[in-house]
């Protein structure tokens, strides 16, 4: 599994290197933008865990790069903790998934496990028995055709491609209508009910995170979070 390493922070740098490299990860580190862009450019990456602040191109320049360049790779965010406003930058950007600064090791690897088996090679989405086609453009409850309208379409996956991570209201919004639309966040409520209804039997749950946005996990991740607890 090959990753890239975005960090400016040598030592952090040095840490995450070593660590994600005695797991199996085939490592190449960069501490700068215009670096991580090229290096991104020249050679096929299986993630990548990309830093905000960098020299020479900060990271959400090199992410929109990327995706401007057609690149699918996927990309897990390190923002400073609390962060709103750099967390919704990035999603809207492209990143796949976050993660806030100071964080646990264990964590970005459970992340970054989850982030690769979500994001397969073949492109497809996937969460409990829903599956989105990325080259179709369809999705499936187990082999059968969901028929959902074009805007509970871009709500679904958008939430799927952010799987058990809180999405906000202002990046749905901009999935659903267009950053230039205008339309209030509240609308997405309206989205996310009639949703809920279709996906019943699907074994997943759009969660509503107060103040936050809306999250998507399959009955096994919500089972095991409520027996941790």
């Amino acid at each position: 599994m090959k990753l890239l390493l975005v960090e400016d922070d040598f030592d952090l740098s040095g840490v995450l290197g070593h660590s994600l490299a005695s797991r199996g990860y085939e490592v190449l580190r960069c501490a700068d933008g215009a670096e991580a862009l090229a290096a991104a450019r020249k050679k096929s990456f299986d993630v990548v865990v990309l830093d905000l602040t960098l020299p020479t191109l900060d990271g959400l320049e090199v992410l929109q790069r990327l995706r401007s360049d057609g690149n699918p790779v996927p990309v897990l965010v390190l923002t400073a903790r609390g962060a709103v406003g750099e967390r919704i930058a990035g999603l809207n950007a492209g990143a796949d998934d976050y993660l806030a600064k100071p964080f646990d090791l264990e964590e970005l690897v459970a992340r970054l496990g989850a982030l690769t088996r979500r994001l397969g090679r073949d492109g497809d989405l996937r969460c409990g028995r829903l599956r989105y086609e990325s080259g179709a453009g369809a999705f499936y409850r187990d082999e059968s055709p969901l028929e959902l309208s074009p805007r509970e379409g871009e709500l679904l996956k958008s939430l799927m491609s952010h799987v058990e991570h809180a999405v906000p209201k202002e990046v749905l919004r901009d999935a659903v209508f267009g950053s230039d639309d205008g339309t209030h966040v509240d609308a997405i409520e309206v989205i996310v009910h009639r949703l809920r209804k279709k996906l019943v039997g699907a074994n997943v749950e759009i969660l509503t995170l107060r103040g936050v946005g809306y999250l998507l996990c399959d009955d096994a991740s919500m089972a095991a979070q409520q027996a941790a607890r």
